[in-house]
């Protein structure tokens, strides 16, 4: 192998590594969607049923079916993932089952980046669009923003977008705000400790409690 050719060759072996990388960011959430889609083949629901959607908050809501037992409930939430994420996946985390009520937390992990509350009012409405276009009688619930312990530093900025959450809520139709922010602060106005694990982000069956009670109302 002369020295041209080697370097050639170790050249393209970097553009090809670089290249899977590249690629490996735009979908870093594949595998998750993968599973999902395992979990919930064609035909194995029923169309105009209830979609759980979101970040990790509803990916780890283990209890889910136990909370609602009557109910047979989707959930495709997706961990660490922002709205526009969701509206990247949206095919195969909401429409596909052609829901009659979608449940979504998101918006969280949007202010954490720190991406505009404007701009994920933007994307909520693209959310709210894209679902209505399918299905105009779906019904749509905004999980409010929570008071993570481990995120307090950006408890204003949580405050400022579930107020405007709520009023894009009273303007759409068809979209109702779900608040459990003062649910899950202690006498102090500061997060509950109790709710949450040990990472202080995500919460435990307590906080999960508080959450069944404030949605089951909406079933």
């Amino acid at each position: 192998m002369t020295t041209k050719f080697k370097c050639t060759y170790l050249a393209f072996i970097i553009f090809l590594s670089l290249g899977i990388e590249v690629y490996a960011q735009k979908t870093p959430f594949q595998t998750e969607i993968e599973i999902i889609l395992e979990k919930y083949p064609d035909n194995s629901f029923e169309k105009g049923g209830i979609v759980f959607t979101g970040s990790s908050s509803i990916r780890l809501w283990k209890s889910l079916d136990a909370d609602f037992p009557e109910i047979t409930i989707i959930n495709t939430g997706f961990g660490g993932s922002q709205t526009h994420e969701v509206l990247e996946y949206m095919e195969e985390t909401v429409l596909r089952y052609f829901p009659s009520k979608v449940f979504i937390y998101v918006g969280e992990n949007d202010i954490q980046s720190g991406k505009p509350i404007e701009n994920i009012l933007n994307e909520y409405e693209t959310l709210y669009d894209g679902i209505l276009n399918q299905n105009p009688n779906a019904m749509i619930y905004m999980i409010s923003a929570k008071p993570s312990p481990s995120r307090w530093e950006k408890s204003a900025k949580m405050i400022l977008l579930n107020q405007k959450t709520k009023s894009l809520s009273d303007r759409l139709k068809n979209m109702t705000f779900i608040s459990v922010w003062d649910e899950m602060l202690d006498t102090n106005g500061s997060p509950n400790e109790a709710l949450f694990i040990q990472d202080r982000l995500h919460m435990n069956e307590k906080g999960y409690s508080i959450w069944a009670d404030k949605i089951k109302q909406h079933l």
